[in-house]
């Protein structure tokens, strides 16, 4: 069985897997909760599915972009896991995770993370022949940015804000093709299903090398007072 973990943003998500079939999964709205209750709601979900934690053989994580905090704690209780279990770990971008739910449409698919100061995380994929491929690399940019570039009907998915559909249905037209949203929500089990894929072929990263993808160095708040911090230095 496989364990899927993802708290790249303020929406997290828990699949276990067997094979590709999901027993267990559970998504919910946490904010900045992280840390205090993404170990709970495992436990949780582990007691109602009946599933022993020592029978879990492998462990797959989203590893952004995203949140400073959501990566830190889940990629740091991903590792935790698969050293504890001896189990192998696989990390999977969270903007293909995303982008996987809709493959099979075979259209470019357009995932959207809010990256916050008006910009946008985002990248593209596309399923064709029955090969899932990345067309264009995650990158930092804006919605006006983003609709210059689409040339083709695309799919966009993730976590869309309304001003975010607005102006990609107004600039874009029938090129836009926005899912509802309750097909938009993240959800662990196709992260599992990603993971899976690369556990199978022996492609699994190292718990000591695997790192968060930021895509942007977290901000450094100036202190208000320099002088008054510079003098607090100085007394003895």
């Amino acid at each position: 069985m496989q364990l899927a973990i993802d708290s790249s943003t303020d929406t997290a998500s828990l699949a276990i897997t067997r094979g590709n079939e999901v027993l267990a999964e559970l998504t919910w709205r946490c904010g900045r909760n992280h840390s205090v209750e993404l170990m709970p709601r495992l436990s949780r979900l582990l007691e109602q599915a009946n599933i022993d934690l020592k029978s879990i053989s492998g462990i797959i994580v989203a590893r952004g972009p995203g949140s400073f905090n959501g990566l830190r704690v889940g990629i740091s209780t991903a590792k935790g896991l698969a050293f504890s279990l001896g189990v192998p770990l696989v990390g999977i971008n969270t903007l293909e995770a995303i982008a996987y739910s809709h493959a099979e449409a075979g259209l470019p698919v357009c995932p959207i993370l809010n990256a916050g100061r008006g910009e946008i995380a985002t990248a593209i994929y596309q399923q064709e022949g029955g090969r899932w491929q990345q067309i264009t690399a995650e990158h930092i940019s804006t919605i006006d940015a983003l609709c210059a570039k689409i040339t083709a009907r695309t799919i966009f998915c993730g976590e869309l804000t309304p001003d975010a559909i607005d102006k990609l249905t107004e600039r874009l037209g029938q090129k836009a093709i926005i899912p509802p949203p309750a097909s938009r929500l993240r959800r662990a089990g196709f992260l599992a299903e990603l993971g899976l894929k690369r556990l199978q072929s022996g492609d699994c990263d190292q718990p000591s090398t695997l790192q968060p993808i930021y895509l942007r160095r977290p901000q450094i708040t100036q202190p208000k007072n320099k002088n008054r911090v510079a003098n607090q230095k100085n007394k003895p």
